[in-house]
């Protein structure tokens, strides 16, 4: 694998996490959310980790300013559906607190990431 610079940051190392307790979470939703919720989930976590790693590799301010953004706004997306899982009747809010924390995390550290890219 590449030795690059992104792999460093909290925030992608942070990122990495989320997919991985999304992808134990989705196993937990029933089989017939396999092509709708499930991938779904899966797809928005990957797109936090993925936008953070190619916005970095980009040489413009504005363009890796715009991928964290989209990285922002997938985690955003995936909060939408944890709380639809919840509304669904798939998953209690207490059981979804796991995932409180770290969103807000990523959040925090992607919005300050945002403002303070070179």
């Amino acid at each position: 694998m590449l030795k690059l610079s992104h792999k460093e940051l909290d925030v992608w190392n942070q990122s990495m996490i989320l997919i991985k307790k999304v992808y134990v979470f989705t196993k937990t939703l029933p089989s017939d959310e396999k092509f709708n919720l499930i991938s779904q989930m899966r797809r928005s976590a990957i797109s936090v980790a993925s936008n953070i790693a190619e916005g970095l590799s980009r040489t413009t301010k504005k363009e890796k300013q715009r991928y964290i953004e989209i990285s922002r706004s997938s985690l955003i997306e995936l909060d939408a559906q944890l709380e639809a899982c919840s509304e669904i009747g798939y998953s209690s809010t207490e059981d979804l607190s796991e995932f409180d924390d770290l969103l807000n995390h990523i959040f925090a550290m992607l919005t300050n990431l945002m403002k303070n890219i070179d």
